[in-house]
């Protein structure tokens, strides 16, 4: 692949993805001229093209700038989720240009670092975020790339020096076997994506070759529990870094910390869920294992704000609480649904689910109606198709058909605030990967006139 002191333009192909952004920011930071496509003009579209990316929403050739038409110093990177069929990547790849990956070219930068991997199909992103703004709080000089925008940042890339990097590792398409950390984490490996993996076995068998992928001196960070050799972490007594004497207190968690070698006692995070506490834990572990001063970490546990769309407040009164959250597996509803219930217990919560995919509605459908119908009320969207053709008989009202609640309907988009005029909920939650994300901030507006909006 070319070398980065040979590039000099770089042109992305779905430039607003999460991750495809964050590369952008990188290469804008190191220099180089930065343009791209994308389908949709979203805010975080909008925020790049304020920092100097050109940006386009046409897939014609015509559409690209003419000097990224030069193949010379010119890098293409695009994202799996593009089709194959898409024109611009097909002129780039006929007219000889270097064409890659997002993962690949991840690979590349965080090559000639002490990177720091973390994966798992549940709780990369939020665990990445924690782990950068412990070392960021620990005064490590380190560039992120987040599979999120960190509420300390307000970004999804971070940038303080090159000795680390902190990337999220993702398992769709094999992404992550084009990494090879120096520490590694696992933090989940259920069942998902298997429209590229076809079953839970070939899934696993993946996190195996990346755990396969650690530098020889490194270290792989394994939440406990998981069929993994690694340091394990968990909130049991035998994971070798452990969570003992949890409480809650004033909204937050308290606990200590149990290491091989130390115990630190009262320690503080704020992010509601055992599931926070299990990201929060390996991100602890993995600054420890590449040498941060535990007194800093146990500091910065207490401060980290938290992740867009990961359990994030929007509004916070005593008339109403309204959450938004990415998620997207039954396991991230049911996580969700814990949290919910054990900081705000007693309280009416109504769910707003938009599912995404058509595959993981299909694949998963038993499993999300078992998780949606635990809520008071079920409200769902249309299904988010993302990269996606439609699949014969698998729609939103084939899900609901499986939903035990009685307290549930189909809504669109439009339908959201005349019906929470006449249904406020005491919780009202939204959930998932699509673009209902997009819909947070109408509905936060439109409820705080009644509201008065405090920001957790």
């Amino acid at each position: 692949m070319m070398q980065p002191k040979d590039i000099a333009r770089v042109y992305f192909i779905g430039i607003g993805g999460i991750g495809m952004s964050a590369l952008a920011r990188y290469f804008m930071r190191s220099g180089k001229t930065v343009a791209g496509y994308d389908k949709t003009a979203t805010p975080l579209v909008g925020k790049l093209q304020s920092e100097g990316a050109v940006v386009n929403f046409e897939t014609n050739i015509e559409a690209i700038p003419e000097a990224y038409r030069e193949p010379q110093n010119t890098l293409v990177v695009y994202t799996p989720a593009v089709p194959a069929s898409h024109a611009q990547l097909i002129y780039f790849r006929e007219a000889g240009f270097e064409v890659a990956k997002r993962s690949q070219v991840l690979g590349m930068i965080s090559s000639v670092t002490r990177c720091l991997a973390v994966a798992g199909t549940h709780g990369k992103t939020t665990t990445s975020c924690i782990l950068a703004h412990l070392m960021r709080e620990a005064g490590m000089d380190f560039m992120a790339f987040l599979g999120g925008v960190s509420e300390d940042f307000n970004s999804n890339f971070y940038f303080s020096g090159s000795e680390f990097s902190v990337v999220e590792a993702d398992e769709y398409d094999r992404s992550f076997l084009w990494l090879e950390p120096e520490i590694a984490c696992v933090t989940s490996m259920d069942a998902d994506h298997l429209d590229i993996y076809g079953d839970h076995q070939s899934l696993v068998a993946s996190f195996e070759e990346f755990a396969g992928k650690v530098r020889p001196e490194g270290s792989l960070v394994v939440r406990n529990g998981l069929p993994l050799e690694g340091i394990t972490y968990g909130i049991e007594d035998d994971a070798a870094y452990c969570i003992e004497n949890l409480r809650t207190e004033s909204g937050q968690y308290r606990f200590d910390i149990r290491t091989p070698d130390a115990s630190y006692s009262s320690v503080s995070f704020s992010k509601p869920g055992r599931h926070n506490l299990l990201n929060g834990l390996a991100a602890f572990t993995m600054a420890l294992q590449a040498g941060s001063r535990p007194d800093r970490l146990v500091k910065a546990l207490a401060s980290f704000r938290g992740v867009e769309r990961r359990f994030s407040y929007q509004i916070k009164t005593g008339n109403l609480l309204f959450i938004d959250d990415y998620a997207h597996h039954p396991a991230e509803i049911d996580a969700v649904y814990e949290a919910v219930r054990e900081m705000h217990p007693g309280k009416e919560v109504l769910a707003i689910f938009q599912p995404h995919l058509f595959s993981r509605t299909r694949d998963f459908g038993a499993a999300f109606a078992k998780s949606l119908s635990r809520f008071d009320k079920i409200w769902l969207l249309e299904i988010y198709p993302a990269r996606e053709e439609p699949l014969p008989g698998i729609d939103s009202s084939w899900l609901l058909e499986q939903i035990t609640n009685p307290h549930k309907r189909l809504i669109t988009k439009d339908e959201i605030l005349p019906e929470l005029g006449r249904n406020l909920p005491d919780i009202l939650l939204t959930l998932g990967a699509g673009d209902i994300g997009l819909e947070v901030t109408r509905i936060k507006n439109a409820l705080s006139d009644e509201n008065t909006v405090e920001h957790s």
